[in-house]
């Protein structure tokens, strides 16, 4: 015959009850911490985001949204998204930032593209001027499914204005950046070269990005080390649907790809 026993109030006494409530008590603390922690690498963050863009003094705004980017190396160099600078510096028009100096007035300093990995959808741009508070790029590090990430860019900027946003999640899977079609219709141009070139893994993250996120980094919340740039996001639909209907699935480039080309510089 099997009983039951009412747990008294007594029971959590017992060492194995005290072990079990100072276990749970060291998780809050611990996830308690973490979040504390994203405020102070935020406010890290921020002076190395910049905006990227085209410049035309001539043209009404004088100053062109495309993309976010963020400051890298030397400080004198900007890591984004190939497809945000892509047919940039057309005629009459110069590929450029738009960032904040100490005092916190905007500036736009010119910019051209240093290098470009357009397999990885990467472009590193040279800016002339005082160098800007850098980044560090965590190539070597194992990312894992199931790890807190954060990114930072200028979603909807148009909208929004050029004041840095925030959002957070988690490693969700990381997987194959091509997939084949199940079937013919499934296949377009875009994905048919990507399969040529041959597939690589990147990282798919809960969390929503928009147009304009773009060359967002993805960072450590604790330590603001880059471990990915964003590239791309799911749409269930059109480009607006995006904005009124986001997925939630937005996918980045491991931070292994942007490291081997500023070697490379």
């Amino acid at each position: 015959m099997v009983t039951h026993r009412r747990v008294e109030e007594d029971d959590v006494t017992t060492p194995h009850g005290l072990a079990t409530r100072f276990f749970i008590f060291g998780l809050f603390l611990l996830s308690t911490a973490a979040m504390a922690d994203l405020p102070a690498t935020i406010e890290k963050i921020k002076p190395s985001i910049v905006v990227v863009g085209t410049y035309n003094k001539t043209n009404s705004p004088q100053f062109g949204f495309r993309g976010t980017g963020f400051v890298i190396g030397n400080g004198n160099q900007i890591a984004t998204n190939a497809h945000v600078v892509n047919n940039a510096e057309s005629e009459g028009t110069t590929l450029a930032i738009l960032s904040k100096n100490p005092d916190g007035q905007a500036q736009i300093r010119q910019a051209t593209i240093r290098s470009r990995d357009n397999a990885h959808d990467l472009a590193i741009l040279a800016i002339d001027g005082p160098p800007m508070p850098a980044l560090r790029i965590d190539a070597d590090n194992e990312i894992k499914e199931g790890e807190r990430v954060a990114f930072t860019g200028f979603p909807i900027a148009n909208a929004l204005g050029f004041s840095p946003v925030t959002h957070q999640g988690m490693i969700s899977s990381i997987t194959p950046i091509a997939l084949p079609g199940g079937n013919a219709q499934q296949l377009n141009a875009k994905l048919i070269r990507q399969l040529k070139r041959g597939t690589f893994n990147i990282y798919q993250l809960d969390a929503t990005a928009y147009p304009g996120n773009s060359g967002s980094p993805v960072y450590n919340p604790d330590t603001g080390e880059v471990i990915g740039i964003i590239n791309m996001v799911f749409i269930k639909g059109s480009k607006e649907a995006a904005i009124s209907n986001p997925s939630g699935i937005t996918y980045a480039i491991p931070a292994q790809y942007l490291q081997a080309i500023l070697n490379t510089n």
